[in-house]
């Protein structure tokens, strides 16, 4: 793994990871498999994830592929060196999968999914885990585990999440392959535009996340998982109370109220425009 902030990535790594101006990229990189991940993209995804979430420097995380497709799935060697592994292994292999389903939904930053192309069985959880999936209109989509016997698991807390129980249930089964649109209607992905398009839409909103507070955003984030399936009761409105509490005492907080009332940009755009 790489992380140059020259913007210069090693083109020969299975993930390229590229820090510039507040965004971390990273670039699923096999085009010859179509961007199939195997257990060393997983570690490699896991170990650029936790320096991001440490790294005050970077503000946005974006998840793309390089060449014509996001990501086909599961890697065709990886798959046969886990049809040999007994029950015991197989459960550590598929760890570190949730481990990293688990590491890209709950990143303190905000997260970006730029798809074109295929995205088939574990991609769909990885744009399921992103924050905001903005995708080609040319793009496909498939839960596909089952035309083998398999089933997605590890990444159905995620799916279903996105997708909803009802819309799971059939794509888990049948294993149809939808496209942009439909996957848009069942809010896997929050928008779709022309394939010529999507890496200036994408920089479009990144350029608006960049304007917002970092740790608000983390924080939002957060809130959203918590409050998501909590009751309407008084101990849900003592926690919304004493958050937004804490955050308008917080030194980001106060500075993005004091700009706000001078009118100036906040410092956390200026350390990025620097």
């Amino acid at each position: 793994m790489n992380n140059d902030n020259d913007g210069s990535p090693l083109q020969d790594s299975p993930l390229l990871v590229d820090h510039h101006n507040g965004v971390m990229t990273l670039t699923l990189n096999k085009p010859a498999i179509n961007n199939a991940f195997d257990d060393e993209i997983i570690s490699l995804l896991i170990m650029a994830l936790d320096d991001c979430a440490s790294n005050d420097d970077v503000k946005v995380v974006k998840l793309t592929g390089s060449g014509k497709h996001f990501s086909a799935g599961a890697d065709l060697n990886w798959m046969r060196r886990m049809a040999d592994l007994d029950y015991s292994e197989n459960r550590e292999d598929a760890g570190q999968l949730a481990r990293l389903m688990s590491t890209l939904y709950h990143l303190n930053k905000p997260t970006i999914a730029e798809i074109r192309g295929a995205s088939y069985g574990g991609a769909v959880g990885l744009i399921a885990c992103c924050d905001i999936a903005i995708a080609s209109e040319k793009s496909s989509y498939c839960l596909s585990e089952v035309k083998i016997g398999l089933i997605p698991a590890v990444i159905s807390p995620y799916v279903v999440k996105a997708m909803g129980e009802r819309q799971a249930r059939r794509y888990f089964i049948s294993a149809e392959v939808i496209n942009s649109e439909q996957a848009l209607k069942h809010d896997l992905v929050h928008e779709v535009v022309a394939a010529e398009a999507l890496t200036t839409r994408v920089d479009d909103i990144i350029a608006s996340l960049l304007n917002n507070g970092p740790k608000a955003m983390g924080i939002s984030k957060a809130l959203v998982q918590k409050v998501a399936n909590e009751k309407l009761d008084d101990n849900l409105n003592h926690y919304t109370r004493d958050l937004i509490a804490t955050v308008r005492v917080s030194e980001e907080g106060q500075e993005g109220l004091t700009a706000f009332l001078e009118k100036r940009p906040a410092q956390w755009i200026k350390a990025i425009s620097k």
